[in-house]
């Protein structure tokens, strides 16, 4: 039986648009993985009535209710009380997450060691529930069963909400899923996600077991099959096959399986290889060397990159020609070229990337349209230059020529045709 879930975040910080419902976004995506349908999200205020209403709505339309939020000490957190109330049952004291936060706060605070009196309300739960230690906070999440629906609440900062889903709610749910469920995400750069679900809606359609689901993302999109089965063995013997087809279809497109990002990619390419890579950059102003010092252990392979908004930087630092820049303009393919070459001399790097374009809102000083960018990689003996029509925000059009560019360097690691 497919089982349906409800999201309910509390918080008037929500409502009012001061910080953004992460959580839901993630659980949604977490659900999905796991075989079980999100129908529908809510966000109510740190008020116990509406709260109420909430949660009586949920409890007929869905048999797993996840809150977030109002697990913590202050007055306004009033989650778990509310849900108590709401499926008759007592709070009580957990001498264990109170012995827990006690040494989360001696460690947090060493020189007094010791923690506010409202903190101890965080460790009341639900009378019979299971509780979900929380290592990366103080207030300890619950989850239990009550009228035939299963209830999980969860903090709401971020940075515990997803490792207490991940480590704490997915085991709970394991013997409710009736098997095993296994996922594969494939991760494609070069094809929209309208385009990419044109080909596939027919086959999407028809397939039961396993799933298979697209998920736009930036400047590229993802593709998830989801098996069940009576073990992880046999799951995964259901995903090949579709798995297969999908390689066979999109080819080079697919730059990875169940891997965080193109950024991570190239660096465990480039480490693998004990290779080098440096970066000059013109519109994205430092958003493709950001994008790999973000990551843990990228100096094993990035040397460095040069911002080079200014043409006379352009040739200052990287020592592009001035007769290019007058002739042909900062955007252009020339330019591009000369950038990537520059920065691999300048750094030492085996291999550079450059981009160069218009990210908008306005078209440059030479008519160039928004979007116009050209990426290029220089290595030994050969420079290669992709013309890029990017379109969207400002945003979007730097971020989807950084991806570019690194597209490039993944497809020069891995010996794949440019294109």
């Amino acid at each position: 039986m497919a089982h349906t879930a409800e999201l309910i975040a509390v918080g008037t910080e929500l409502l009012l648009g001061n910080i953004a419902n992460t959580d839901a976004q993630m659980l949604s995506k977490e659900l999905s993985a796991l075989g079980v349908n999100v129908f529908h999200h809510s966000v109510v205020g740190d008020n116990p009535q509406r709260l109420r209403e909430v949660v009586d709505i949920a409890r007929k339309r869905a048999d797993l209710i996840i809150t977030t939020g109002g697990l913590g000490p202050t007055c306004d957190d009033l989650t778990k009380n509310v849900l108590a109330q709401c499926f008759g049952k007592k709070l009580v004291f957990n001498r264990e997450a109170a012995l827990r936060m006690e040494a989360y706060f001696k460690k947090l605070h060493p020189e007094s060691g010791k923690m506010t009196e409202n903190n101890y309300q965080q460790a009341y739960l639900p009378e019979g529930c299971v509780p979900f230690q929380n290592d990366w906070g103080t207030a300890p999440g619950c989850g239990f069963e009550a009228d035939g629906v299963r209830v999980i609440m969860l903090p709401g900062p971020p940075s515990e909400c997803g490792p207490m889903f991940r480590e704490r709610a997915v085991p709970f749910l394991q013997d409710w899923a009736d098997g095993v469920i296994v996922s594969r995400t494939l991760r494609i750069f070069g094809m929209g996600e309208s385009a990419v679900e044109a080909q596939l809606r027919e086959q999407m359609n028809a397939m039961k077991n396993p799933t298979l689901a697209p998920y736009a993302k930036e400047g590229e999109v993802e593709l998830r099959l989801t098996a069940k089965a009576g073990d992880e063995d046999e799951a995964r013997a259901l995903i090949a096959p579709a798995e297969a087809a999908l390689r066979k279809r999109f080819g080079s497109l697919i730059y990875g399986t169940d891997v965080p990002s193109l950024e991570w990619v190239c660096l465990e390419l480039l480490k693998e290889k004990g290779l080098t890579v440096s970066v000059a950059e013109s519109c994205t102003g430092g958003l493709l060397a950001q994008r790999f010092t973000d990551l843990p252990g990228s100096s094993a392979a990035f040397k460095g990159g040069v911002v080079s908004y200014w043409g006379q930087v352009k040739h200052d630092v990287l020592n592009v020609p001035n007769d290019l820049l007058f002739q042909y303009g900062a955007v252009s393919e020339p330019v591009a070229r000369a950038m990537a070459e520059g920065v691999r001399t300048l750094t030492g790097a085996d291999l550079a990337l450059a981009i160069t374009g218009v990210a908008g809102p306005d078209p440059d000083d030479r008519g160039n349209p928004v979007g116009l960018v050209y990426a290029a990689i220089a290595g030994q003996g050969e420079t290669y230059v992709r013309v890029i029509h990017a379109a969207g925000s400002r945003q979007r059009i730097r971020y989807t020529s950084a991806s570019h560019a690194l597209d490039l360097l993944r497809r020069r690691l891995t010996g794949l045709d440019m294109e």
